[in-house]
């Protein structure tokens, strides 16, 4: 008997942890201050979402001094009703911005490539206008201009679904049939045009493909075992949310919706919540790269938006250094507070970026707002 009761003791001491694991776990702020984030992560998933809330998120805040708080929020898979399971991958959009410029300032530093090197210097198989006035410090900084690929007219008439496979030049040339938004360096927008050429620029210089160079330098060196760049396959490696987006105000599932090449160097990237926290403090304290190239990184420049300056592929807001990623199905942001050491990754698996900031800064801001006062983001 007192060998069944220790037999049955172990199996649901194992099924407590199992649980733990793949929901929550690591929680050690007080039981007001974890309310207060549970209150604001749900709700801000009701007020951006239809007449159910947006299906679900993983979020994750390291805040040494303060406390830890890990959880996995609503449902990954609507149809099987699968929990949120804080291990599982999303896409993570224009997270993937930077991956490439940290290869890209690699590239500095050895020397084959300088920020300051214009765009006609590299021959990509496309002829951008105006390239001879177009730097590639002003294609990572989203100070050239150039039209956003993806806003496109031209891209209403591509049957997206069907056609599959895109190469960047193909968008490039899409984006570049619109007349450039400013002249380079005058003002700041952003177009993922820009990154589709810095993938570009990248394997003109290495003779590689962008994403073997992102794996060789940057994946395998810091151990990021569950982030992946897909180029063909439009599958998910296991496990991962599902995404879904709001259709005729029914979540409609998009996991697999889009060809991976369609959005290439400017937002493939598949990661999970461990991987990018430690990528977003690799990449923003400079370990990716060299002092010099890191300042250059950080300076930020203005975007006209409250509270918002952009660097070289980072996000700049209220002391936070990052990046929010959006394609369908998906939002996702990593931040790191230097001045604190602190970390905040928020998954949400539905590309909801209106109102702005979006649904995955939304829920940044209003942790900010809890936690750090003195550092609120977007605001």
């Amino acid at each position: 008997m007192k060998r069944l009761v220790l037999y049955c003791f172990v199996v649901l001491l194992i099924l407590l942890v199992t649980a733990c694991s793949s929901n929550n776990y690591g929680n050690s702020f007080n039981i007001d201050t974890q309310h207060r984030i549970e209150t604001a992560v749900n709700g801000k998933l009701a007020s951006y979402g239809g007449k159910d809330p947006i299906p679900g998120a993983v979020v994750g805040i390291w805040a040494p001094g303060k406390g830890t708080f890990v959880k996995g929020f609503g449902y990954a898979n609507l149809s099987k009703r699968e929990k949120m399971n804080v291990k599982d991958k999303f896409r993570v959009g224009s997270n993937t911005k930077t991956f490439v410029v940290s290869v890209l300032l690699q590239l500095v530093d050895e020397g084959k490539i300088s920020l300051d090197d214009k765009l006609s210097k590299f021959h990509l198989g496309i002829n951008v206008p105006n390239a001879q006035n177009i730097t590639v410090r002003e294609l990572c900084n989203m100070t050239t201009g150039l039209f956003e690929a993806y806003h496109s007219p031209q891209l209403d008439n591509v049957d997206i679904i069907q056609a599959k496979k895109f190469t960047p030049q193909q968008l490039i040339a899409i984006a570049i049939k619109n007349p450039p938004d400013f002249a380079p360096g005058k003002k700041w927008g952003y177009s993922n045009t820009n990154y589709l050429l810095l993938g570009l620029i990248i394997e003109a210089v290495t003779g590689n493909k962008v994403q073997n160079e992102i794996r060789n330098r940057l994946i395998i060196p810091y151990a990021l075992n569950n982030t992946s760049f897909p180029t063909d396959d439009p599958g998910m490696p296991e496990p991962f949310s599902h995404g879904y987006t709001l259709v005729n105000d029914k979540w409609e599932d998009q996991t697999f919706l889009l060809p991976p090449s369609l959005s290439w160097a400017a937002g493939a990237m598949i990661s999970d919540m461990e991987d990018m926290k430690r990528w977003v403090k690799a990449y923003v304290t400079g370990s990716t790269n060299s002092a010099s190239t890191q300042a250059q990184r950080l300076n930020c420049v203005d975007t006209g938006k409250p509270n918002m300056k952009f660097g070289l592929g980072i996000g700049c807001t209220g002391g936070w250094y990052g990046y929010t990623g959006g394609i369908p199905g998906y939002n996702t942001a990593a931040y790191y507070l230097p001045s604190a050491d602190a970390t905040i990754i928020i998954f949400v698996n539905s590309q909801v970026e209106q109102p702005a900031p979006g649904i995955a800064n939304s829920i940044v801001h209003d942790i900010t707002r809890i936690l750090f006062p003195q550092n609120i983001a977007f605001y």
